[in-house]
């Protein structure tokens, strides 16, 4: 049975998200592991929807910056500007404090600009001219970026990805998944309309007990054995690193609570491996001669390692 507060955030945003269930629950999966999304589409898929619903529904402060060659740092993290009438510099908080920070099409700004969201994701605070300031709890960054090959787009650097908790796709919807979605573009759009279901404490409570499901040693050497066996693909020249398998054991916590469970199985990590490893390895390029992608090689990882039967 699924937690009461995590189904009426759900209910909310499936009322501007249509059709697309599990992506929305693996969102919201990664918001109350304290995780970042990258969403990776075609435009017009409805990436800076879901954003907009989540931040709607758990009433978070709201943020979008769209990235192109021309921003700067400083418009993500801030500045400091010097003030005549108190003859101080003061600090101009940037974009992405807030709590939820939607960074549209991040794969079109410089690596510069790209990096200035590194010490945010990972350590929760930003440091403009030596000085650190915090950044409001609860905190997710959602990106976005489009395929790469697109007009205007780069590669992230495995830096970057691998502060993403999960990688999701919405991907194209059903024809009557599309009726319907046609439908809601009469009038007022869903979006506008959603209310907000739980507070700032209902979700730092929710991820507090989040952070406290079980996790047996035999899930943890489940999820360790199975990033080592990334690294020992033949076809791997990058494997998972440690944060990978932390990010997996963190998620699936947020999966187990979830379905009103306080304790992690193997299928919760079933269920979110690919998400959260399929952007954080790099193939050899012999991988493309035997036509296989990051998904087809974790699944043989998946096939070849031993789910534990014991969980608690």
């Amino acid at each position: 049975m699924i937690q009461p507060q995590a189904l009426a955030v759900l209910d909310q945003v499936r009322r501007a998200v249509v059709g697309k269930d599990a992506v929305v629950c693996k969102a919201l999966m990664a918001i109350l592991a304290k995780g970042h999304i990258l969403l990776e589409d075609n435009p017009g898929l409805g990436k800076t929807t879901l954003a907009l619903a989540f931040s709607k529904a758990m009433s978070l402060s709201y943020r979008r910056v769209q990235f192109t060659p021309e921003i700067m740092p400083a418009d993500v993290v801030g500045f400091t500007m010097y003030d005549q009438r108190t003859g101080q510099f003061q600090y101009r908080p940037g974009a992405a404090l807030c709590n939820l920070f939607l960074a549209d099409e991040l794969n079109r700004t410089s690596a510069k600009t790209q990096s200035a969201l590194l010490e945010a994701m990972e350590e929760g605070q930003v440091t403009v001219d030596g000085v650190s300031h915090k950044l409001p709890v609860p905190y997710t960054v959602i990106a976005t970026q489009n395929p790469v090959g697109s007009a205007g787009t780069q590669l992230l650097p495995e830096s970057q990805l691998d502060r993403f908790m999960v990688r999701l796709s919405l991907g194209y919807p059903s024809l009557e998944q599309e009726v319907e979605i046609l439908r809601q573009t009469e009038g007022e759009r869903p979006v506008d309309g959603l209310q907000p279901v739980v507070s700032l404490a209902d979700v730092a409570d929710m991820q507090r007990q989040v952070g406290r499901v079980h996790v047996a040693d035999d899930i943890y050497r489940y999820v360790a054995q199975l990033c080592a066996a990334t690294r020992e693909h033949a076809l791997v020249r990058l494997g998972a690193s440690p944060r990978a398998g932390g990010a997996l054991v963190r998620i699936c916590r947020a999966s187990a609570w979830m379905a009103g469970r306080d304790f992690v199985i193997p299928g919760d990590v079933q269920l979110l491996f690919f998400d959260v490893l399929e952007h954080r390895i790099t193939l050899d390029p012999q991988a493309r001669l035997g036509d296989k992608d990051a998904h087809a090689v974790l699944a043989e990882v998946l096939k070849t390692v031993a789910a534990p039967r014991l969980v608690r």
